[in-house]
């Protein structure tokens, strides 16, 4: 593969999904991604399911979200042989991931001390549940569990009486990109430095690195921010209503928006109610119930054009097959074609950033148990001669 971090070796020791997702983005930057998994069923995530497939329905989709470009070597860590193996891999590597409770990589040898005298320059993503220091530092992260920890669950839902966790495993996958981001800023660091840094962050840190405004909200307004439905907490009209033949969403963020909107809806712009954002958002159960009578009168085809031709930012609400056979989602490159050695050509989720000057990278599948030990062996004997 070809990118910007092309050249540069990734051992990759995490599981599930946190860790993996960040290993994940930095093969899809061109880096090298060497997966070491258990001879025992490997990855946790190569069991989670439905959905499998296969011939013999034992390949996750799970698994298959978080592995593209990687190369799969089976390893045993608590073996003196397989420890052996991977201080080889970690004097060739630029990058070590890992996702272990805090204190289990030490406990298996591989302490950040040891690892920097194997290799100094050596960068170390850790990623733990809630920290790895702290009065909680040594808690098991679960993404559920760190979204209502970290307040998400609170801002998430139909009214504060009912926290609901995003549908996604948002913790995961943010505290993944959030390491990832911090791997970059490394490398760069000792392209100055000529060491290697260890990087940390947690799933408490990532849900709490994202409430932006609620945040500020609390820690400067002294107001606790609660779920609010699909609507904005901050700006009103902002959020999902109601028309003929189902829902759709309208995001008038000034006020130049918010009157095409009222013009559209044939609603008095000026009412003493609706005449400013703070206006708005005080009576924002009532512009509600006005706007989806209006709405009501036509399906939102029509509404999502008439909305287009007025300037104001609208859209649907999709399911996610919808969102895949979407031209604008393919035409970004968010759909990727790859070769997997038992189920041939499938469709992956693609890589969120694009670069401009660089075709299009060949993406690999996510490997096999063990499908590049022979491989990944003679890589290293090559690099230590």
């Amino acid at each position: 593969m070809l990118g910007p971090l092309d050249g540069i070796v990734v051992l990759d020791l995490s599981r599930a999904l946190a860790g993996p997702h960040a290993a994940q983005l930095l093969g899809d930057l061109g880096a090298r991604v060497i997966k070491v998994e258990h001879p025992d069923g490997g990855d946790e995530s190569r069991g989670w399911g439905p959905p499998f497939v296969g011939p013999d329905h034992d390949i996750s989709t799970y698994f298959l979200a978080a592995n593209r470009n990687k190369q799969s070597i089976a390893v045993d860590l608590k073996s003196p042989d397989g420890k052996q193996l991977v201080e080889r891999l970690a004097r060739q590597s630029d990058v070590l991931v890992e996702n272990f409770r805090t204190g289990v990589l030490d406990r298996l040898g591989f302490s950040v001390e040891h690892l920097h005298e194997l290799n100094p320059r050596l960068v170390i993503l850790s990623i733990t549940g809630f920290g790895h220091d702290g009065p909680e530092g040594g808690r098991p992260g679960y993404d559920q569990i760190a979204q209502g920890e970290g307040g998400l669950m609170s801002l998430t839902g139909p009214s504060p009486e009912e926290p609901t966790r995003v549908g996604a495993s948002i913790a995961d996958l943010l505290a993944g990109i959030h390491g990832a981001y911090g791997v970059a800023a490394a490398l760069y660091e000792r392209e100055r430095t000529g060491k290697g840094r260890v990087v940390r962050t947690s799933l408490l840190a990532a849900i709490t690195g994202v409430h932006a405004y609620h945040g500020t909200a609390w820690t400067v307004g002294g107001q606790v921010p609660r779920a609010n439905g699909n609507h904005h907490t901050s700006i009103t009209p902002y959020g999902s209503f109601r028309c003929a033949d189902g829902m759709l969403q309208i995001a008038a963020a000034n006020e130049g928006q918010w009157r095409k909107v009222a013009e559209l809806l044939d609603i008095d712009p000026d009412t003493p109610r609706y005449a400013t954002n703070r206006d708005r958002n005080a009576h924002r159960d009532e512009l509600i119930a006005d706007m989806e009578k209006a709405l009501a009168a036509h399906d939102r085809g029509h509404w999502l054009a008439r909305l287009a031709e007025a300037g104001v930012p609208a859209g649907a609400i999709r399911t996610i097959d919808e969102v895949y056979s979407w031209d604008q989602t393919r035409s970004q490159g968010l759909v990727v074609t790859v070769e997997h050695p038992v189920l041939g050509p499938i469709e992956l989720p693609g890589p969120p950033l694009r670069f401009d000057g660089l075709t299009d990278a060949r993406h690999t599948a996510p490997p096999a148990l063990d499908q590049d030990g022979e491989a990944v062996l003679a890589w290293l004997e090559e690099r230590e001669r």
